[in-house]
């Protein structure tokens, strides 16, 4: 686990140096719980957190790419199951890469939709793109 934060890290530090980020007031999180199918798109605000089912998902950053703000996501997610007590994931996840950096969970997958753009939009995400590999 260790190391493939560390090679989050080094891939995070990359698309930084590359491209100039900017941060957003907030975004969209897609919550899939496995046993029912449901489906749940939380759109939250810097610093907000929203409960679905055992999860609590509170977003404290949501950046993206300047040059493209359509083109790619990454948020710093804190999530908390209600039947453990540390975090089950904290960290950066990314749009384009879900499976990148993903919670490790066996009932709910969760991953980046995108963050709100200058004009207050949100990427829209082809349905068929997003089929729970976060």
């Amino acid at each position: 686990m260790i190391r493939l934060a560390g090679l989050f890290a080094l891939a995070l530090a990359g698309m930084a140096a590359a491209q100039e980020a900017v941060e957003a007031p907030g975004g969209r999180v897609r919550v899939l719980d496995k046993l029912t199918s449901q489906i749940t798109d939380l759109d939250l605000s810097r610093g907000q957190s929203e409960t679905v089912g055992r999860l609590t998902v509170g977003l404290l950053e949501c950046r993206y790419p300047s040059n493209n703000p359509a083109s790619d996501s990454w948020m710093h997610l804190m999530i908390t199951d209600s039947s453990v007590t540390d975090p089950v994931f904290s960290g950066w996840m990314l749009a384009s890469s879900p499976a990148l950096s993903a919670l490790d969970n066996p009932r709910y997958d969760v991953w980046v939709l995108g963050c709100v753009l200058p004009d207050g939009s949100i990427p829209e995400v082809d349905d068929a793109t997003t089929d729970g590999e976060g």
